[in-house]
């Protein structure tokens, strides 16, 4: 996509879109506040590799600018049981950061939304992590987010000649629950999103993972029904 000189830009966000419910929330939210979205999806090599095809679904069903999808491999690293030779953990939520933990996934995801939001002159990034019914890990929390603004201040050609980077967590301090009531609010269906890890060859999601067992906890909490296919 070719941005013309002069093009008005000051509606512009880019959203890291991963197909989840909260990426899909999370984008929603941003096109509900008026701006136009350019979504960026990376293709990591991830086991639960259905949540891609979710994240073109949504890209469609809500109208975005654009999509653009990645690929960068972190099955060369490993070290998580997302993209390693490692059982999810079905056992529930602990207190411990999981397996499932990728090392520096959103550091390394907001480094790439960073640069994409650069190249598309836009100063909103959009993130949907969150911080109260989450698995534990340290890159979903406000202090990282807050960190990595100002990084990307600094580490920019825009941030360096005072354009500078707001990154909108909006799911920030939302429960599972609440999370839930925004997507029936803003009128998404559940089902175009994917959140299992550990997805059966009948392509059902497990509901046993920590990501299904905190949204499925999410939705019961919210009085919802969540149309996602569970194997169990």
């Amino acid at each position: 996509m070719t941005i013309q000189q002069g093009e008005d830009t000051a509606r512009r966000a880019v959203v890291l879109l991963s197909g989840g419910l909260d990426s899909m929330v999370t984008a929603a939210i941003a096109r509900e506040r008026g701006f136009a979205i350019h979504a960026l999806t990376v293709d990591y090599g991830q086991r639960h590799r259905r949540e891609l095809e979710s994240a073109r679904l949504i890209a469609r069903r809500l109208q975005l600018t654009d999509q653009v999808e990645i690929q960068l491999d972190l099955r060369k690293f490993g070290g998580s049981a997302l993209t390693d030779s490692i059982d999810v953990p079905k056992d529930g939520v602990g207190s411990d950061i999981p397996v499932t933990y990728v090392p520096a996934r959103n550091l390394v995801f907001l480094a790439l939304t960073t640069a994409f939001a650069e190249a598309r002159r836009s100063s909103d990034i959009f993130i949907g992590v969150n911080a109260l019914d989450y698995s534990g890990y340290p890159d979903c929390r406000p202090e990282f987010i807050s960190a990595f603004t100002q990084a990307a201040r600094l580490g920019t050609k825009a941030g360096v000649e005072g354009q500078g980077f707001t990154v909108h967590a909006p799911l920030q301090h939302m429960t599972k629950a609440d999370i839930a009531r925004e997507c029936v609010r803003l009128g998404l269906d559940p089902a175009w999103s994917w959140s299992c890890y550990d997805p059966t060859e009948e392509g059902l999601a497990c509901g046993a993972c920590d990501s299904c067992r905190l949204r499925k906890k999410g939705f019961a909490e919210a009085g919802l029904v969540d149309s996602t296919r569970y194997a169990t």
